[in-house]
């Protein structure tokens, strides 16, 4: 997903890019001793950078959703932590492959849902899956490829392919996708089982939502119907700052004990670092660009995109948002995963004199348009860059800057008209260790979902098809590179950046555990005694 569909997606917003927390939580009005820091026992305090808009696996907008969702809720495998991506099981007993399109599993016995929903069967896990499809709902890229799940017994069943999912054991089983509710719950408490937004009908992990107030804080409880392995911490407590250098000031105020760091700020605390820290730089899956929205009358002609596109200035982009500290992105797919291009198709430092021969051939003259972004610091550096190179050929950029709330939702049709009005945007997301999460979201189904550049192409989504069912990793990889060049040559992308993802925690108050690319992974989450 995107999130970063999924690491910057989110809806909602906490602090806006000029709050501050110069002196901690504390010193921007936010009394944590009165409002939520004064409890017993264990506690871990970490720092999100987005709040929660959904806990509804199907409609997960962000990677901080998908982090707490893994604690309040059961999936099939998890992900393992350590530096190598990889799998192991959690609510299954057994799963194994028996053929390239069947997956069979086996369920733990005596895993309870709560609120007397009984205990977790295999009608749940086929509930669950065939529900992101029978609903199209923005998770649907993930299972495109799932036929059905077929029941043997109250504990077993069989996940039938249409083809080969070469995708399937680290994108949906342990991701999003893969979290299992409750058949009975979400019936009950929603019709025909749709969208449960932010009120889960039932829990089956370690972990219940036990509050939330959207923009301030989450605070996450031990299950008491739990039982399974315990987990280290009595309670999580998760601060949504989506402002990066406001999380950095909350970490130095004592604020939170885990977060993720700038890449310009990570010099410092490489040298520096806080007293008793690690800071540890993981390598990113995110992926940033510039998007353009085909459909806008402005923009339909691929003579004008061309024209952004090679007045964009890669290089100085990351010199000013990033410090020049940033990996150069290629394409949407980053290094080291099976796709990634060696270069681009148009060089990263553009050519001002062969935009302008693509705006003169458009016979466009005073340009005008917009550029929407999130109002962090990064995001709009970014933008502010961008319009100071489309100016040196004569497009006039209007930077609009909106808090996460807002600018979600701006290329969903489903959320109003708005998309008719975007132009040109600056887009984050985050990918799993798989080529296909990184090109799955611009397919024409996702035209008014996530591909707000609404980018069509029949030979993309037959490619996309194809990716997944190809095992031989270089056959593989001349799909994706394939895919991006279609995307670049569209004139809608700009790629820029895959961006590092540092991270800072107190190891006086916890032992971490996260995935190779540096996203928490609660549960394995260990307190510090003393």
């Amino acid at each position: 997903m995107k999130t970063n569909i999924a690491g910057a997606f989110c809806r909602r917003t906490l602090l806006k890019a000029g709050a501050s927390l110069g002196g901690g939580i504390i010193a921007s009005g936010m009394p944590l001793s009165q409002a939520i820091w004064a409890a017993e026992g264990k506690v871990l305090r970490a720092r999100a950078n987005a709040d929660l808009s959904k806990l509804d696996p199907a409609f997960v907008v962000t990677d901080a959703e998908v982090d707490v969702m893994h604690c309040i809720y059961s999936k099939l495998t998890r992900y393992k932590s350590g530096s190598e991506w990889g799998w192991e099981l959690e609510a299954a007993e057994k799963i194994e492959q028996l053929d390239s399109t069947h997956i069979r599993f086996r369920l733990k016995k005596g895993i309870k849902f709560s609120g007397g929903y009984g205990e977790m069967t295999a009608r749940d896990v086929k509930f669950s899956f065939e529900r992101v499809i029978k609903l199209n709902s923005p998770m649907k890229p993930h299972w495109d490829l799932l036929d059905r799940v077929e029941l043997e017994d109250d504990y077993s069943g069989v996940i039938v392919f249409k083809t080969p999912d070469a995708a399937v054991w680290l994108v949906p089983l342990p991701h999003a996708a893969g979290q299992i509710v409750s058949e009975h719950a979400v019936t009950t408490a929603v019709k025909d089982g749709g969208d449960f937004g932010m009120k889960p009908p039932a829990f089956s992990g370690p972990y219940i939502l036990a509050d939330w107030k959207p923009n301030q804080y989450v605070i996450l409880t031990r299950n008491p119907d739990w039982s399974g392995p315990k987990p280290g911490f009595d309670e999580i407590r998760i601060l949504p700052i989506p402002d990066v250098k406001a999380a950095e000031r909350g970490y130095q105020a004592g604020d939170v004990d885990f977060t993720s760091i700038s890449i310009d700020s990570l010099a410092t605390f490489m040298s520096n670092p806080p007293a008793d820290s690690e800071v540890e730089k993981k390598p990113s899956t995110g992926y940033v660009w510039i998007g353009i929205n085909m459909d806008h009358p402005k923009l339909q002609d691929i003579s004008v995109r061309k024209a952004i596109q090679w007045a964009i200035n890669v290089p100085q982009i990351l010199s000013a948002a990033y410090a020049g500290q940033a990996v150069l992105a290629t394409g949407t797919v980053p290094p080291g995963v099976v796709g990634h291009r060696e270069k681009a198709l148009i060089p990263p430092e553009g050519d001002l004199a062969k935009a302008k021969e693509f705006l003169e051939k458009a016979g466009v003259k005073d340009l005008t348009l917009t550029i929407d972004c999130l109002n962090d610091s990064t995001s709009s550096t970014i933008a502010q860059t961008a319009q100071a190179q489309l100016s040196q050929i004569g497009i006039s950029l209007e930077i609009k800057s909106q808090d996460t709330g807002s600018f979600w939702t701006l290329g969903m049709e489903s959320e109003g008209d708005r998309w008719k009005d975007v132009q040109l945007f600056v887009m984050n997301f985050t990918g799993l260790p798989d080529p296909s999460e990184y090109v799955t979201w611009f397919t024409q189904a996702q035209v008014g979902v996530w591909n707000w550049q609404r980018f069509r192409s029949e030979r993309y989504d037959e490619l996309n098809v194809r990716g997944l069912s190809i095992n031989d990793p270089n056959e593989r990889a001349t799909v994706y590179q394939e895919m991006q060049d279609l995307m670049e040559e569209s004139g809608a992308f700009r790629f820029l950046t895959h961006g590092a993802s540092p991270i800072v925690y107190r190891t006086t108050k916890v032992q971490a555990a996260m995935r190779p690319d540096g996203n928490p992974l609660y549960l394995e989450f260990q307190p510090v005694s003393g």
